[in-house]
């Protein structure tokens, strides 16, 4: 088992190599598998999980609506709104949609949710952009569930590996660590412990990988 204080080294020299670039860049979370059959369906990866410190940066949210009380609650948190009228709009308007996905993240009525699928789903479900259903829970509480979430996925059936963003470089090492070893202990307890679990790496997007522990 590796330690939260390994997390903390390891992205502690990610970062003081990540130089100056033009864009932030992403702290990223790397696990190598061993023994593990991803051939087998049951086997696979696909998690949804919430970072405790966040990603570093705020997305905004807007949510797909068709008035109403869901419109007013949405305006009053200071959320964007898309209209049934516009979802139709966006599907032929690659370019607003693609600038729209970069800031947002998106809730949605249940009823629109097949609306959505429908004109925005193939682009928005690449990116793991689709929204989150409004049911069962306050607007804003499912606001900031979404803006904290991230998904890991093993890579396919031959590659026994899998990644996802846990923040960004003006995060601090202890934050990233946090992020990361949340994730870290998630897996490894998914997989069946610390025998499946090969190698952990941290890195920045243009950086090298640190290997953990």
């Amino acid at each position: 088992m590796i330690e939260k204080e390994a997390f903390v080294a390891a992205f502690n020299t990610a970062l003081a190599d990540k130089g100056k670039r033009k864009f932030t860049q992403t702290a990223e979370l790397m696990l190598n598998f061993t023994s593990i059959d991803f051939n087998k369906q049951d086997n696979r990866l696909n998690l949804e999980l919430l970072l405790p410190k966040g990603k570093g940066k705020e997305m905004k949210i807007a949510v797909f609506t068709d008035g109403g009380q869901v419109a007013l609650d949405a305006k009053n948190a200071g959320f964007a709104t898309i209209s049934t009228e516009e979802i139709t709009k966006l599907g032929t308007d690659r370019p607003k949609l693609k600038a729209l996905a970069k800031t947002h993240e998106f809730l949605a009525e249940p009823k629109l949710m097949m609306v959505v699928g429908k004109s925005l789903g193939q682009f928005l479900g690449t990116r793991d952009k689709l929204p989150k259903p409004l049911v069962g829970t306050q607007m804003s509480v499912l606001a900031d569930k979404v803006r904290r979430s991230v998904r890991i996925k093993s890579k396919g059936k031959y590659l026994p590996v899998a990644q996802c963003a846990v923040g960004n470089e003006n995060m601090s090492a202890a934050d990233l660590a946090e992020n990361a070893y949340s994730i870290y202990e998630t897996v490894r307890n998914k997989v069946g412990g610390d025998f499946f679990v090969k190698s952990v790496m941290v890195k920045l997007s243009m950086g090298k990988p640190v290997k953990v522990g």
